[in-house]
């Protein structure tokens, strides 16, 4: 477990446009194809996909996530966080966050996801929509202690059904990479 400073400054969440200089061209694909991120790990990993959970609650969602959500600063939410792992390597940490009001009643159970991907459900769910994606330098303090390093490149896209929004980051982790090229 990890504990994650609410008083970390906030990353800047950039769009494809916004972002300047622009990412090298592998890094802008993965960080900006809208195709599901679980599919293309898992053609990556010739099937070698899995999940593995690291913490989910309801937690005091932090401002940028507010923001993104539409819900005042302080608000608390279900927040799950878990490793997308490539053949048994963590290759991305990602962290979903509903906002508490929104996510109860919305007949969506998070809690129920186990190690199962939230991004298989978003997916073939068309009642939801994706928003724009967006791409940032993570703040190490925002990372699980074993994998904590400053400036990795991260994504997040909030996907909306009525009103339930779920906001997905995803950190692309250092081993990711070197697999990602071959």
């Amino acid at each position: 477990m990890h504990a994650v400073s609410l008083a970390s400054p906030a990353p800047h969440w950039l769009s494809a446009e916004q972002l300047l200089p622009a990412a090298a061209s592998a890094v802008h694909d993965w960080l900006f194809n809208e195709d599901s991120l679980t599919r293309r790990l898992t053609e990556l990993s010739a099937g070698g996909f899995s999940v593995t959970p690291l913490r989910e609650g309801w937690l005091t969602l932090r401002d940028d996530e507010c923001a993104a959500l539409d819900v005042p600063p302080g608000s608390p939410g279900w927040v799950r966080e878990v490793y997308l792992l490539g053949n048994g390597q963590p290759w991305v940490f990602a962290r979903s966050v509903a906002a508490k009001q929104a996510l109860q009643g919305s007949g969506l159970d998070l809690q129920q996801l186990g190690s199962r991907s939230l991004g298989e459900l978003l997916f073939s769910d068309q009642a939801f929509t994706r928003g724009r994606l967006q791409a940032c330098r993570y703040p190490g303090a925002w990372l699980p202690a074993e994998v904590v390093q400053e400036n990795l490149w991260a994504r997040r896209s909030c996907f909306r059904r009525g009103a339930l929004a779920v906001l997905v980051a995803e950190v692309f982790l250092p081993d990711f990479w070197p697999a990602a090229s071959r």
